[in-house]
C-alpha cells in the first residue's frame, strides 16, 4: 500500500522532480509506464521511441537504488495508454492522492485530470520547476499585450535571471547579436568540424532497441547509430563537448546547411533537455562561463543562449497559453496532404532528399534544416499543417509537443495567423542557394522561376504570395515582397 501515487512521465526524468520532492520513499510508490499507444500517437521515429524508453529505464533502476519503490509497466504488457497504467496501480496500491509534474502535453494532462476525477482521487499537479518561468508568470507577462514578440520576453528574462547582463545593460552594449550570426559557408566547406558526440549503447539500451524492433518494426529510421545521451551523465558530457569543441564557431554557422553534415557545430542537447536529462540553467551557466573565460565569442554565446532562455521558454509559454484550440488553427486554410517522399526522401529536389534523409536516419536535423527547407517547402507548397505538425513530432529524436507545435504550426507554417511570428518564414530558392551546397547536386535551377529546370522553391513561392496577395498587402513585412510579384509578367 502507499498513500502516494508518484506518476513519472517520459519527459520528467530530473533528479529534482517536484512530485517527488513532495513526498518520500516511505509513504509513496513510483509508476512509470511504457504504452504502445503513447509511442504510436504519431508514427514516432524508432530513435524517438529508444531515447524516451532508454532514458525511462535508466531513471527507474537509479529511483530504485535511492530506495524508492518504483513500479515499472514495460511495452510487453500491453497497456494502451498512460490512463490505463494508471488505472490498473491505482486499483493496486489504492493511494490516497496521485503526483504528477505538469505535462508537456495537452492531451496528457487532461487525460490524467479526467482518469482521477473519473476514479474520485484527489491529483496534485506540480508547477515543472525545470524552466526559468512557469505558466503562470508567461501568462502574466502576456497580459494585456497585443503582440507576445519574443525578443521583448527574452530581455525580460535577461534581466530577471542576470544572465549576459553589465549591471542593468545588456552584455557588451546590444540585447541581440543575431546579423552576427547568419554566416554561411564558402566553396571549401565547414572548417574542420569535431567527431559528433555520441553514446555507446549500455544493456539497458540495447534492451529498449530489441523491444522497439520488435513492437514497432514498421516505423521509420534505425537503430544502429544510436548515440543519444540516456542518462544526466551523458547529457553533461553532450554538453561539455558542444561548450569546448563547437561553441566559438556555432553562432557565425548557426544558419548554415551542408551536404553530408547534419550536425556541424550544433549543440546536439535538444532531445536531453526536453526529457529533462539537463537543465537549462546548466546550459545557459556552461555557455556564459565559456564567454567570461574567453573561450567564446560574445556574439555565439548569446546566440546560443537566447536559444534557450529565450526561445525554448517563449513558444512554452505561447504552447499553454493557446491550447487545445491552437493545435487545430489553420490560417491559409492548407489542405494538401504530405508527399510520399517526407517519409522515404525519394525525391529530386535535393535539398528535401537531403534534409529528410538525413531526419530519417538520425532523427535529428537542425533549426535552419527544418524552418527554411522542410517547414518553407510545407508552407508555400500549401500542405496541411496538422499532418506536418504530426510529421515533425513523429521524426525528430527532441520532439515534444510544447516545443514541437509552436515551432512548426507558428513559426515555420505561419498556420496560427501571426501569434509566434510576424510574417511567414516563406523563401525562393535563392535562400536556400545562399545557405548551403545543396543546389550544386540538384538537377533545379534555383536561379531560374519558370521552364523544366526552375527550382520548384521559385515557382511554389510566387504562387504562395499570389495565393494570399490580399493579406500580405496590408503586412509591413511583406509590402515588398508584393511589390515584387506585381512586377512578373503572366
Amino acid at each position: 500500500m502507499a498513500r502516494d501515487l508518484v506518476f513519472i512521465l517520459g519527459d520528467q526524468l530530473d533528479p529534482g522532480n517536484p512530485a517527488l520532492a513532495a513526498t518520500d520513499p516511505s509513504r509513496a510508490r513510483v509508476l512509470m509506464v511504457e504504452t504502445k499507444g503513447e509511442a504510436g500517437h504519431v508514427w514516432s521515429h524508432k530513435q524517438r521511441i529508444t531515447a524516451f524508453l532508454s532514458a525511462m529505464r535508466h531513471r527507474a533502476r537509479r529511483l530504485a537504488g535511492e530506495g524508492w519503490d518504483v513500479e515499472y509497466r514495460g511495452l510487453d504488457e500491453e497497456l494502451g495508454s498512460l490512463s490505463a497504467g494508471l488505472e490498473a496501480a491505482v486499483a493496486r496500491c489504492r493511494p490516497d492522492r496521485v503526483l504528477v509534474v505538469q505535462p508537456g502535453e495537452w492531451r496528457v494532462e487532461h487525460a490524467l485530470r479526467s482518469t482521477c476525477g473519473r476514479l474520485d482521487l484527489p491529483l496534485a499537479v506540480f508547477p515543472d520547476a525545470h524552466f526559468y518561468a512557469t505558466r503562470e508568470e508567461f501568462a502574466a507577462w502576456a497580459r494585456g499585450k497585443k503582440r507576445l514578440v519574443m525578443e521583448f520576453f527574452y530581455r525580460e528574462m535577461r534581466r530577471r535571471h542576470d544572465v549576459l547582463m553589465d549591471g542593468d545593460q545588456p552584455e557588451g552594449g546590444r540585447w541581440n547579436f543575431d546579423t552576427e550570426n547568419r554566416g554561411a559557408f564558402g566553396r571549401k566547406g565547414p572548417p574542420e568540424l569535431p567527431v559528433r558526440t555520441g553514446f555507446e549503447p549500455d544493456a539497458v539500451t540495447r534492451g529498449v532497441m530489441a523491444d522497439v524492433e520488435r513492437h514497432f518494426p514498421d516505423h521509420p529510421g534505425r537503430l544502429d547509430d544510436f548515440r543519444w545521451p540516456v542518462t544526466p551523465e551523458d547529457a553533461r558530457a553532450a554538453l561539455d563537448r558542444f561548450i569546448d569543441e563547437r561553441l566559438p564557431l556555432f553562432g557565425r554557422y548557426q544558419d548554415a546547411m551542408w551536404e553530408g553534415e547534419p550536425f556541424l557545430y550544433h549543440a546536439l542537447i535538444a532531445q536531453a533537455l526536453n526529457l529533462k536529462l539537463l537543465d537549462p540553467r546548466q546550459v545557459v551557466d556552461a555557455a556564459v562561463g565559456a564567454y567570461r573565460a574567453g573561450r567564446a565569442p560574445l556574439a555565439a554565446t548569446e546566440g546560443f543562449v537566447r536559444q534557450v532562455l529565450g526561445w525554448r521558454e517563449f513558444v512554452r509559454g505561447i504552447y499553454w497559453l493557446h491550447m487545445p484550440g491552437y493545435a487545430g488553427l489553420n490560417h491559409f486554410g492548407h489542405d494538401l496532404p504530405l508527399p510520399d517522399f517526407f517519409w522515404n526522401a525519394e525525391t529530386d529536389l535535393n535539398c528535401l532528399k537531403q534534409v529528410i534523409g538525413d531526419t530519417l536516419e538520425h532523427g535529428y536535423a537542425h533549426h535552419i534544416q527544418r524552418l527554411m527547407v522542410v517547414g518553407n517547402f510545407a508552407l508555400i507548397a500549401g500542405l496541411l499543417p496538422q499532418a506536418v505538425c504530426d510529421w515533425f513530432l513523429a521524426v525528430y529524436v527532441d520532439a515534444v509537443e510544447w516545443v514541437e507545435l509552436p515551432n512548426t504550426l507558428g513559426m515555420a507554417l505561419h498556420g496560427d495567423g501571426g501569434i509566434v511570428g510576424s510574417k511567414p518564414y516563406a523563401a525562393s530558392g535563392a535562400y536556400i542557394r545562399r545557405m548551403s551546397n545543396y543546389c550544386d547536386g540538384c538537377r533545379f535551377d534555383p536561379g531560374s522561376r519558370s521552364g523544366e529546370n526552375a527550382c520548384p522553391f521559385n515557382f511554389l513561392y510566387w504562387d504562395f504570395l499570389a495565393r494570399h496577395r490580399d493579406a500580405f498587402s496590408a503586412n509591413p513585412r511583406m509590402a515588398l515582397a508584393v511589390k515584387n510579384l506585381d512586377r512578373l509578367d503572366d
